[in-house]
Parts: C-alpha cells; structure tokens; sequence
C-alpha cells in the first residue's frame, strides 16, 4: 500500500523519480525483474532477500511494509483439530513459512501441505474446498472473515511478534551505483505508508484499485495490519525466522548483512524535520 499511496498522491514525483508500478503474479518472480534490471525496486518477502546472495543475485532490504502480515484461516465452522489439509504457497515466504511454524503449535501433526504456485493459488484451494485452511495475507483474510467463509486462528505476530512481512528492497548493485535515488524512493515510500496511517480510507479506496477487491475489505484489514515502515528493525523475530528456514533446509546458514537502515534512517530525520 504504501507504494500505491506514493505513486497516486505524487510523491514520487515530489522526490524527482519519474517510477512506474508493475504487479507480478507471484512474489518468486520478482527477483528475476530485478536480476534483468525490468525493475530497480520490489516491495517483496524479506525473506527472499535474505537468502538473495546464495541464490546469485545479491539483494538489500531498504524499508520495511508488511509487519505480522500472514494469517492461518480455516473453514467456517471447522475446529483446528479438525483441519487435515493446508494450502500454502511456494517455500521461502512468510505465508510459507507461518504456516511452517504455526504447524505444530496448532497441533497438525499429521496435517497434510498443499503446495500451490501462489497466495492467490492457496487462497483458491481454500474456496475450492481442496483444503480446510490456508496461509494468507491481509486483506485476504478479512476478506474471507467478512464473506463467512473462513476464520483465522493464528497470525504471524502470535509467533514472531514485531516480524516483517514483504519489504521495500534493490540490488547491491544499484545501492553502490545510486544511493541517491535510493534515497528518494525510500523518501516517497515512508511518506506513503504516513499516508496510509493517517488517511485509511482513502488509502483502501487507492489500493482497490491495485488490489481488485472491495475497499470495505481492505479498509477493515487496517483495523488489524497497517503498513510498518520500522518492521525490519525488529531483529529478533527476524532471526527466528531465519533459524526456522535452515531447520526447514531453505538456507544452509543464517544470513547476515542484507539489510541497510541508513536511508530509512536519512528519511525519517527528513521527516521530522
């Protein structure tokens, strides 16, 4: 949201960026943009980039956005002990990886993982009644709360309180090449999610459109997750996080030094001022 809220209300004007906004269809995609230099900036699991330079493309987290973003939501009118199948996106998310470590504190022992392509593909499955519960973000699981059809039982936070979710990120690269324009858009990103703080519903009617579903819907989710520019300072539950994925094997060994705070740091000072 806050990268909507900056493009529609200018302010990435006002920093002197002349930006476009792209949607991908699944978060996997997007360092491949990045990589291909189709895309300078990703709003994108933190979690992606931590693990980036093992993968070949080293990538930084500048400013955070999603904070305690996933919930687990399971069918109306089922109990948690009843749940034998979970749809859960592609390993390596936070919608993935919630659901990895909520596992065993809702008692799915014997639960059985329905891998899809994509949020959205957990999301389907879940309607599609191929599964009793699934992983998603807001405002998904309002969503479904509002229509009747799910509840959710646990959230990120109810594991990892103060974790970030998907995060406003570039390469190394452009960060050694450009630091300058780096600033300008983390300027314009923070001055968003202020927006989306202090105006939600406006900022729920902007993200529909972006979105594609009814702004009440996304307007109701503020009521529970609001963008966190401050969300990768939380350290701790990011290393939680990060212990998790080597048990899981998604790295081999926690990653250190992919994130720099000095232009959030550097825009936030420019916004007090």
């Amino acid at each position: 949201m806050p990268a909507y809220i900056a493009y529609e209300k200018g302010y990435f004007k006002e920093q002197g960026v002349d930006a476009n906004i792209t949607i991908e269809p699944t978060a996997w995609m997007v360092p491949q943009k990045l990589a291909a230099r189709e895309s300078h900036f990703a709003v994108m699991p933190w979690t992606r980039v931590a693990i980036s330079e093992e993968k070949g493309l080293p990538l930084v987290l500048l400013c955070g956005s999603g904070i305690e973003e996933a919930a687990v939501v399971i069918r109306k009118g089922l109990n948690p002990s009843q749940v034998k199948k979970v749809a859960v996106p592609l390993r390596g998310g936070i919608k993935d990886l919630t659901a990895m470590g909520l596992i065993e504190t809702l008692g799915w022992k014997n639960v059985e993982i329905i891998r899809q392509p994509s949020g959205d593909g957990a999301i389907i499955s879940f309607f599609g009644r191929g599964a009793d519960a699934a992983s998603m973000v807001e405002p998904y699981a309002t969503m479904l709360g509002k229509l009747d059809v799910g509840t959710v039982v646990k959230r990120t936070g109810d594991l990892w309180k103060g974790a970030p979710g998907c995060s406003l990120a570039t390469t190394t690269q452009l960060k050694k090449t450009n630091p300058g324009l780096i600033q300008k858009v983390v300027n314009a990103y923070v001055l968003g999610s202020a927006f989306v703080e202090n105006n939600p519903d406006e900022s729920a009617e902007i993200a529909s459109r972006y979105i594609g579903i009814n702004t009440k819907f996304i307007r109701d989710a503020l009521n529970v997750n609001k963008p966190d520019v401050n969300a990768i300072r939380n350290t701790g539950a990011m290393q939680e996080i990060l212990s998790l994925m080597v048990k899981l094997g998604y790295t081999k060994k926690p990653p250190a030094g992919f994130t720099d705070l000095s232009f959030l740091d550097k825009a936030q000072e420019i916004l007090e001022d």
